[in-house]
């Protein structure tokens, strides 16, 4: 089911955003920026353990700019894990820095090492796309997952988000004997759930990753989103609803055979409050986010106007039809669960 057809225009973050960033720091002095990165003047296709191309390309800069730039990443990796204290970059060193030749907006991802332990994280410099930034924030106050960025300009730094990317774990462990079927199923409805409640779309199995905790006697499941691209931009609610990317049937199936659809709306309604809980949790935060959203230009006129009328239609609520911008549509989507914290009208995982 092919449901996004047309690639996404980057939104510039507005005054409006950015004061919210500013006030809940967000928005940092860094010293390298998407630009500096661009000065690369060679770079290698990266393959994986098994010689795959990765579609990522390894960059090259030259030598009078590699010493900044690699002192500058560090930098960053001390602000986003340390809170900017220097000291922990005395045993670190960049790696290597990659490309994405196949995303939207070319981001780059930074491959950082500890000489001590050949220990190695990662983070991301990105360009700056207010739905991304929303899409970032909104993760972090509605959903179990906190979310570590920076925004400088038009520059945005995303922490990494660990986690078997979903893709690769339908691929390999699907049918592991190990695998706790149910609780799986159990997790994707509520990832279901998160999504569709505050308006992410595109949330195929490339775009989130699953992580796993062995508990001492089951093992648990958290599906984290990756990519916030598609935060409140289509303009059609199946976008907002991952059961209907073909890519992750094999998860839909198991909900299929394990679960009667009495089970998925009660896992559905433990979702729908733990978000309530939260939106209490983060209140003051959440209105700033909204103050901001409402006044900015997320998506198309057609886009925006399609969605209100199927969100109306869905939750039989006519302040979807009054709202003049996306944020307008995902503030009266949460009022309304809010008002409303039961599955009256609530779509069917199992349909």
């Amino acid at each position: 089911m092919a449901l996004i057809s047309k690639k996404k225009k980057i939104f510039p973050v507005s005054d409006h955003l950015m004061k919210y960033l500013r006030n809940h720091g967000r928005q940092m002095d860094i010293p390298i920026k998407y630009d500096d990165l661009t000065r690369a003047n060679n770079a290698i296709p990266l393959y994986d353990s098994e010689d795959n191309d990765t579609l990522w390309e390894t960059l090259f800069f030259p030598q009078d700019d590699m010493k900044h730039i690699y002192y500058g990443l560090k930098n960053i990796y001390a602000i986003l894990k340390a809170d900017g204290d220097l000291s922990v970059m005395e045993h670190l060193y960049v790696d290597r820095v990659d490309a994405c030749t196949y995303g939207n907006t070319y981001p780059f991802r930074v491959r950082i090492v500890n000489q001590i332990n050949d220990n190695f994280d990662y983070f991301y410099i990105k360009k700056a796309d207010a739905s991304r930034i929303y899409g970032l924030e909104l993760e972090h106050l509605l959903s179990p997952n906190r979310m570590s960025y920076i925004v400088n300009g038009e520059t945005l730094i995303e922490e990494h988000i660990p986690g078997i990317p979903g893709d690769q774990f339908i691929r390999n462990y699907m049918n592991d004997g190990k695998l706790n079927k149910i609780r799986l199923a159990k997790e994707f409805v509520k990832f279901t759930e998160r999504c569709f409640v505050r308006l992410l779309g595109d949330m195929h199995s490339s775009n989130f990753v699953i992580d796993i905790t062995p508990d001492f006697e089951e093992i648990h499941y958290r599906i984290k989103s990756i990519d916030f691209d598609q935060q409140s931009y289509e303009g059609r609610k199946a976008v907002y609803m991952p059961q209907y990317f073909k890519q992750n049937n094999p998860i839909i199936e198991l909900g299929l055979e394990l679960m009667t659809p009495a089970t998925v709306k009660q896992y559905q309604k433990e979702e729908r409050s733990l978000i309530v809980n939260r939106m209490k949790a983060s209140d003051h935060n959440l209105k700033e986010l909204m103050k901001a959203m409402r006044k900015d230009k997320l998506t198309t006129p057609e886009n925006l106007a399609n969605l209100k009328e199927e969100l109306a239609d869905h939750y039989k609520h006519n302040e979807f039809r009054n709202c003049k911008t996306m944020g307008e549509v995902v503030a009266v989507s949460l009022t309304y669960l809010k008002e409303h914290n039961n599955l009256t009208n609530q779509h069917n995982f199992l349909s």
